[in-house]
């Protein structure tokens, strides 16, 4: 796909595939995280195809995702922070994960290839907290010898919507840096200290874009696929590493799906020499109790199609596939958890 094609579908931000007549073709919709939109569009598109079934998905950020599906305006939400267990029993909700990948620091600055800049958790933190603020700064010049860097400010880019990338970028940044769990903290929303907001993974790889010197976060297909400069980022192992889908899926192999309750993993700041620190899971939110239980068939029919057929799709992104011991447990907690107004299991 060429990248300005890619750059027009990003643009769009809700996934609404030619149609076809209404008595032919059934249509089911979802909102939320835009960390797994590159994924959901490319599998909507090829499920479409496949089936006649279209996905209508706006990528409106986890928060949006989190509130739609309470208020049962969509058939599934999307959220990269996983609810916790009381939250989604208080709801009514079941989750799963439905694909992996990886959240990556974007630059914008002259000379400076992808990959090029190495960076630590520690001055990514002092960066978002407003105490680096030079890319020239001891700190930044001490980890790249050699490397000119510009004499020009760091302008921080952040999200201005709820969202679960920003979930992804705080917990890594809480973990690595206790000024910074104790200043900003985690969450899906936080109060930064300095910066300029973007809405969207899409508004903030404009932003990094359009601003000279200016650092963000964005899913990693976004960068990739917009030619955003990323960099690389320094391991719990102490190893520089960069994006892809082996040191995401490195970052998930310890992972225990099975024990965590509503399988809510969290992939930030793993262990192992390979892997990228700011991994993370996309979630799948559906309410137990299925009112309309042939669209929430639907819905599982358009996952566990994906699960099958969409891996391939998957990695050509970057992004990194359920495993199918994964999967299996996805659809076992599918037929234990979603049911019709009657009880009746909908898988």
């Amino acid at each position: 796909m060429r990248v300005h094609h890619f750059v027009k579908l990003l643009a769009v931000t809700t996934i609404s595939l030619q149609a076809l007549p209404a008595v032919q073709a059934a249509e089911i919709t979802g909102a939320g995280a835009t960390f797994p939109y590159p994924i959901y569009a490319k599998w909507a598109e090829a499920y479409k195809q496949a089936t006649g079934t279209g996905l209508n998905y706006q990528s409106i950020g986890s928060g949006g995702g989190i509130k739609q599906i309470k208020a049962k305006t969509v058939d599934f939400g999307a959220s990269d922070m996983p609810l916790k267990s009381e939250d989604l029993e208080k709801e009514g909700l079941m989750q799963f994960p439905a694909i992996m990948g990886g959240v990556v620091p974007v630059i914008n600055i002259e000379g400076i290839k992808p990959g090029q800049l190495k960076l630590t958790g520690k001055v990514i933190a002092d960066i978002y907290l407003g105490k680096v603020t030079k890319w020239t700064a001891p700190e930044i010049a001490s980890l790249n010898p050699g490397m000119k860097l510009p004499a020009g400010d760091i302008t921080v880019v952040h999200r201005a919507d709820g969202s679960g990338t920003t979930f992804v970028w705080t917990d890594y940044l809480s973990k690595v840096s206790p000024d910074f769990k104790s200043t900003v903290g985690s969450g899906t929303a936080v109060k930064w200290p300095t910066g300029v907001g973007g809405k969207g993974n899409e508004g903030v790889a404009a932003n990094v874009q359009r601003i000279k010197g200016a650092i963000g976060y964005v899913e990693y297909a976004y960068a990739k696929k917009n030619n955003i400069a990323h960099t690389q980022v320094q391991n719990k192992d102490g190893q520089y590493v960069q994006p892809d889908d082996e040191t995401f899926k490195a970052a998930a192999a310890g992972a225990d799906w099975a024990k965590t309750p509503g399988m809510g993993v969290i992939l930030t700041d793993q262990p192992g020499k390979n892997t990228w620190p700011l991994a993370s899971a996309s979630f799948i939110l559906m309410h137990k109790n299925q009112a309309d239980a042939a669209k929430g068939k639907e819905v599982l029919k358009f996952f566990d199609w994906a699960y099958k057929n969409g891996g391939k799709m998957a990695s050509e992104l970057d992004y990194v596939a359920m495993p199918p011991a994964v999967v299996k447990l996805v659809q076992d907690s599918w037929k234990a958890q979603l049911k019709d107004s009657s009880g009746k299991a909908i898988w």
